[in-house]
């Protein structure tokens, strides 16, 4: 009896898991997914893979023009999330404030392609700065956690 109640639970939370827009919801997206997405869309994608992940994501800046996600988890760590094919700063863009709460702060530069080897040096030199190119963007759509992609908490 006790399988029966456990199959008639657990079947239709397997089905709905597998479902695309289920599965999307939970933070989980497949590389084919992730190809299709345009800024707004991997922003969204984004924010539902930190949410997975355990963060809590802060709502964006209004008036902002280029997409930015912010969130911080129940350690005090908060991260920050740019959009944009070159990891540097653009040159009208001005240089990210410290945080003002206590915590580790995280800054990411996603990119669903690769790097450049400019890219890498300067992120290098920044403090906390961490690359998510096409191939950790997939592996962490996939359900591979934030931390272990960037070896932070």
């Amino acid at each position: 009896m006790a399988a029966l109640a456990a199959l008639a639970v657990g079947a239709p939370a397997a089905v709905r898991h597998h479902r695309p827009l289920a599965r999307r919801r939970l933070g989980h997206y497949t590389p084919e997914e992730l190809a299709e997405l345009d800024t707004d869309g991997l922003v969204l994608a984004v924010s539902r893979m930190l949410r997975r992940d355990g963060w809590v994501v802060l709502p964006q800046y209004t008036g902002q023009d280029r997409p930015r996600v912010r969130a911080r988890n129940g350690q005090g760590h908060r991260v920050e999330v740019a959009f944009r094919p070159v990891a540097e700063p653009l040159p009208d863009e001005e240089p990210t404030r410290p945080a003002r709460q206590a915590g580790t702060s995280l800054r990411l530069v996603v990119h669903r392609g690769t790097f450049t080897r400019r890219d890498i040096q300067w992120a290098r030199r920044q403090d906390n700065t961490h690359l998510i190119d096409g191939p950790r963007l997939r592996s962490w759509a996939h359900g591979t956690p934030l931390h272990q992609l960037t070896d932070t908490p």
